[in-house]
């Protein structure tokens, strides 16, 4: 097959050619190549050259380029990496804990207890029993 300046193709270009005007003509314009065209034609940007397949086969030689260039490195084009849940468990706490429970009665009577540490006790039963102490 002979290109537009009327100079013999190689082969394997040659069909490279055919296969992408054989997939434009069943498409409409704008619509993405397969992946299989691109594959195809990174391979034989490889072996004839970035700048003549893209003029060959029509294609935009920085989008063959990046195909190239992702192909050389083992990424796929375009791929996205998309984030996973990653749960991270308290493994303890590392500051003391502290807490002010402020109580009154009917009566008027008072209590403040401040706590201050690792853990805290049960507090409705040291409520109780100071509440008792004062009866």
């Amino acid at each position: 097959m002979k290109n537009q300046q009327n100079q013999v193709l190689p082969a394997e270009l040659a069909s490279g050619l055919e296969q992408f005007e054989k997939w434009r003509s069943e498409h409409k314009a704008r619509t993405r190549f397969p992946e299989h065209l691109w594959s195809m034609a990174a391979k034989l940007a490889r072996e004839y050259g970035l700048n003549k397949t893209a003029h060959t086969l029509r294609l935009d030689y920085n989008c063959l380029k990046k195909r190239i260039d992702t192909a050389v490195s083992g990424n796929m084009p375009h791929t996205e990496v998309k984030p996973q849940f990653l749960q991270l468990l308290p493994s303890g706490f590392n500051s003391e804990l502290e807490c002010t429970i402020e109580c009154e009665d009917a009566k008027g009577s008072r209590i403040n207890i401040n706590f201050k540490g690792r853990e805290l006790p049960d507090l409705t039963a040291v409520i109780s029993s100071l509440w008792s102490c004062n009866q």
